[in-house]
């Protein structure tokens, strides 16, 4: 549930080096509901919030990219999430330097920590799960990365800083992302421009679609697909995705603090 929720999210048209960011400020929040098809019934499960802040430290400033995704409390009796995904980056590029990845579902709990090191292309990371009887089972390993690898979050907002009005509709794509250790190819493709009707108003949209190699998560071709508001902004307004055990969507909220 977890990956489907941001996943439905991950998009790119480029993956080389790491671009000047033009589109993403501290102080936006995106709010989005989330919905999955029970018994062909789409109903209304959670929340997932998208929000940035300035974070200083001893040697510089970094923008922070949080993520949190929570079932409303009439579903917690049901299926319980209280995830919650961040990342730390240059505000200038958006290059992540940590992610944190801390997790509760349906009673089990999972945490991920990286830590890149761009200069030997490699991540440190930690993973860390709660068994059933409380003992912990941690694993600390060193993963050897792509030199544009990123991590999921920091992928979430590095999709809003590329220059997609250059692409042309049927343009296609292929990029790695970093989760639970393993590298995952992520392949996208521009299908067109689609005015719909949002939260937001009425907008003018580029319409996606995503893939994934060697990873089941997603079913289905072009059933997988995100809809961004094609402006300076590039807000994901909606969202829909198929897997194994049925579909869902995401549709914004509410979006404040863009910072055009």
């Amino acid at each position: 549930m977890r990956l489907v929720l941001v996943s439905a999210f991950i998009l790119s048209v480029s993956i080389s080096s790491f671009a000047q960011n033009k589109t993403i400020a501290a102080g936006e929040k995106l709010t989005f509901s989330a919905s999955y098809n029970m018994s062909g019934l789409l109903n209304e499960l959670a929340q997932v919030t998208m929000e940035t802040s300035e974070v200083k430290t001893s040697k510089s400033t970094l923008l922070k990219l949080k993520c949190t995704a929570a079932t409303y409390s009439k579903w917690d009796s049901f299926f319980k999430i209280r995830d919650l995904y961040e990342s730390y980056v240059s505000p200038k590029t958006l290059t992540p330097y940590l992610y944190n990845r801390d997790i509760n579902e349906g009673g089990h709990d999972k945490f991920m920590k990286y830590k890149f090191n761009h200069k030997t292309k490699t991540v440190s990371s930690i993973m860390r799960k709660t068994r059933s009887d409380g003992t912990v089972w941690e694993v600390k390993k060193t993963v050897k990365i792509n030199a544009s690898t990123r991590d999921l979050v920091t992928t979430l907002y590095h999709i809003r800083n590329l220059d997609i009005h250059k692409a042309s509709v049927g343009d296609s794509q292929s990029f790695k992302v970093l989760f639970d250790n393993n590298e995952s190819i992520v392949n996208i493709k521009y299908l067109s421009k689609e005015t719909i009707n949002t939260a937001l108003g009425r907008k003018e949209c580029y319409k996606l679609s995503i893939s994934i190699n060697n990873n089941d998560v997603l079913k289905g071709k072009n059933d997988n697909l995100l809809w961004l508001t094609a402006d300076a902004n590039k807000v994901p307004v909606y969202a829909k995705f198929k897997i194994a055990v049925g579909s869902g969507e995401l549709k914004i909220k509410s979006a404040t603090g863009l910072k055009h």
